[in-house]
């Protein structure tokens, strides 16, 4: 994970391939506790947090907002009651790139 948060996004302007399946699993060994999940033919990251109560899961929310807009890249954010989902994927591509896996690694870290 070291490795993906020494990493900045970079702005994906659509064209590039997505990251193929090689490619993929040598990431997800650096954000274990993420699954790959798929929508509408899409593959996507997601992991849920858990939290003692809506406030920490609420504050939890805004970190990541503020992450994601700082590095210009936007996850799906699901907050409930003790539990926040974060499902990461890239739009344009219609898949998962880098910036997906290094997302993931600062929500972790984020969650601490």
């Amino acid at each position: 994970m070291a490795e993906l948060l020494e990493k900045k996004c970079v702005p994906c302007r659509g064209g590039e391939p997505p990251l193929d399946g090689r490619q993929v699993e040598e990431y997800r060994k650096q954000v274990p506790e993420w699954e790959l999940v798929e929508k509408n033919d899409i593959p996507r990251l997601q992991r849920s947090y858990k939290f003692d109560d809506f406030a920490q899961a609420l504050a939890f929310t805004q970190k990541v907002g503020e992450e994601a807009e700082d590095q210009g890249h936007h996850p799906v954010l699901k907050t409930e009651w003790g539990k926040v989902t974060v499902i990461w994927w890239t739009h344009k591509i219609k898949g998962l790139h880098e910036n997906d896996f290094i997302m993931a690694a600062r929500s972790d870290k984020i969650y601490g």
